[in-house]
């Protein structure tokens, strides 16, 4: 039986949260600082998210930005923040850690472990690693649910021939979700290229400061915030709602 498309919107803030639920999207991952790939959200950002949006929230375990080696102490903080997240009520978490070598680090093991009931996301520290098939293996073997990837490029149009692969090669143990540069305008492209499902993105827009005074020597501090559109969120379901009713099997034009 095909899946229906689903739609996961990166959201770096409660409102962007709050958007990507107004827009229709299907569940949120959040996160803090997504100018760097995105961190751990802040405790109370967590709470009051958890208190306002009523879509499934994954929350992104990441104590920093950077590569995806982590040192006894960070490793520690992951497991700590995916406690945290099973207190406050979140649907899941989302992981990810490579050893130095570029393969799974074997410790995933112990945040899978840690999140219990929760559901598990690998995130894109897969594309990071040395050899992503054997990667994908690794990481179902952790009882992953999912595994976000743009199959190793710098976004998911490029990386769509390697995704079709992965979602080939993970057959019914896994779920592959597309993301990475995703965006309504090309959401179609990608669905038809990967044959996936599940699609992320961050549908963010520039929002102008409303500040009336503005310091013209601080150069360093931008003052313009991103945050998800409702309006780019609308537009992304709207193309998979459009490309996935194109053909009896839900695979669109593929």
């Amino acid at each position: 039986m095909s899946r229906q498309p689903l739609l996961e919107i990166a959201a770096g803030s409660l409102a962007s949260a709050l958007a990507a639920q107004e827009g229709g999207a299907d569940r949120v991952e959040l996160c803090g600082s997504l100018a760097e790939g995105g961190i751990t959200p802040s405790y109370g950002t967590l709470a009051l998210v958890r208190d306002r949006v009523r879509i499934p929230v994954y929350v992104l375990i990441r104590p920093r930005g950077g590569d995806f080696l982590y040192g006894d102490a960070e490793f520690e903080i992951m497991l700590r923040d995916v406690e945290a997240c099973a207190r406050v009520g979140c649907d899941g978490v989302v992981i990810g850690a490579l050893d130095a070598d570029g393969h799974v680090d074997s410790r995933c093991r112990e945040l899978v472990s840690a999140a219990g009931k929760l559901g598990v996301t690998f995130h894109r520290a897969i594309d990071a690693s040395a050899d992503l098939s054997r990667s994908l293996e690794d990481i179902i073997a952790l009882g992953c649910e999912r595994v976000l990837t743009s199959g190793g490029a710098a976004n998911a149009l490029a990386g769509a021939s390697v995704i079709a692969d992965l979602v080939k090669q993970a057959g019914e143990r896994i779920v592959v979700m597309a993301g990475a540069g995703i965006r309504s305008a090309n959401l179609a492209e990608v669905a038809k290229r990967t044959q996936a499902h599940d699609f992320h993105g961050s549908a963010r827009a520039v929002l102008h400061s409303a500040m009336r005074y503005l310091n013209p020597a601080l150069l360093d501090l931008a003052p313009d915030i991103e945050q998800s559109s409702v309006d780019e969120v609308r537009a992304m379901k709207t193309q998979l709602a459009a490309f996935f009713s194109l053909s009896p099997s839900g695979r669109g034009l593929g």
